[in-house]
């Protein structure tokens, strides 16, 4: 007599596919996105390090700073590109505007929004540290060589932050917590709380990324894993990346390049718009780590998650999480 046989899958299998969604588990997904980065910001900086060489000859031995920043971000941003297009169609088994980019007339005004905040509320902060005696103003239009326009050194800052914006945004919040959110929303937990628990561990992931950076100490990293939550608000709330990246360029741009605080610790001097001299105490100026890791940045990013809450119920009439985000919607089989 014949023993019946069982459909079930091996359970080493089952640790690497979900066969009911027809695809690898998520950390599969995700290490392998990793991978494909890495790859592709190696291949494309060669790429991009050879377009730039007819204008930086000096570029294989020593470039400029400026286009060593162009060259890292413009490969950067084409790897991440590369990389989340081939996990979404190879393994992901989803098209790339549903990482976020579902492109129509509302899409396009949330990044104006995102924008327009990101300004305001840098302006504010750098307003308010004037009033207080915090911030002295020493130069207008100040670019790092004095022979050069000041609109084409902006250029490159701008460009930069354009394309960190979108990337960053790309990786943390369209990618990392879709994913995230999709492995962790078991029947116990559920897609609500799966959707929190990946906004907070990927803002946990964007606090520890920046750990390193310039002038970082524990407190600027614990600031911005708020300010990864910050960010992550406009897509819980919508699924869509526009608020964030909006936000996320601006935010970066002002800070930097207009009213000439560090960014995340660095100095990106090509051109501000306002040359500054910082005084005031590091616990609300952030310091030399700039007004992101201070208390002033807390307050901004509060009341920055305050207007985000009330442009999306007045744009939508919501203000729940976007639970879509943390479900998948299996594809039909290849025929």
């Amino acid at each position: 007599m014949q023993t019946p046989t069982t459909n079930q899958p091996n359970p080493l299998v089952r640790l690497v596919w979900n066969a009911h969604e027809r695809r690898v588990r998520a950390l599969v997904r995700l290490t392998t996105t990793i991978v494909l980065l890495v790859i592709g910001v190696i291949v494309f900086g060669l790429l991009t390090a050879l377009a730039f060489m007819p204008f930086d000859p000096a570029l294989p031995l020593q470039g400029s700073a400026e286009t060593l920043l162009l060259v890292g971000v413009i490969a950067t941003l084409l790897a991440t590109l590369a990389a989340v297009w081939l996990a979404g169609r190879l393994l992901d088994r989803r098209p790339f505007a549903e990482f976020g980019f579902q492109l129509d007339r509302n899409w396009w005004l949330d990044l104006a929004f995102g924008l327009a905040l990101g300004a305001l509320l840098m302006t504010a902060i750098f307003l308010v540290q004037r009033a207080l005696g915090w911030v002295e103003v020493t130069a207008m239009w100040r670019t790092s060589s004095p022979d050069r326009p000041f609109a084409l050194a902006f250029l490159a800052p701008l460009i930069a932050f354009v394309c960190v914006g979108f990337y960053e945004e790309l990786l943390s919040r369209g990618y990392l917590l879709r994913n995230l959110a999709e492995g962790m929303n078991t029947p116990r937990i559920g897609a609500r709380n799966a959707l929190l628990l990946a906004w907070l561990l990927s803002s946990l992931v964007f606090g520890a990324l920046h750990a390193a950076n310039p002038n970082a100490t524990p407190a600027s990293t614990a600031m911005l894993v708020l300010a990864g939550l910050f960010l992550g608000i406009g897509y819980m709330l919508t699924g869509q990346l526009a608020i964030p990246i909006g936000l996320h360029v601006t935010w970066n741009l002002f800070q930097g390049n207009v009213f000439g605080f560090p960014v995340s610790g660095s100095t990106i001097s090509q051109a501000t718009v306002f040359a500054i001299e910082q005084r005031g105490p590091a616990l609300w100026t952030g310091g030399a780590f700039g007004p992101e890791s201070g208390l002033i940045g807390l307050f901004a990013i509060l009341v920055g998650s305050l207007l985000t809450l009330l442009w999306v119920r007045a744009r939508y009439a919501i203000t729940t999480l976007h639970t879509k985000a943390a479900s998948y919607q299996s594809l039909p089989p290849a025929v």
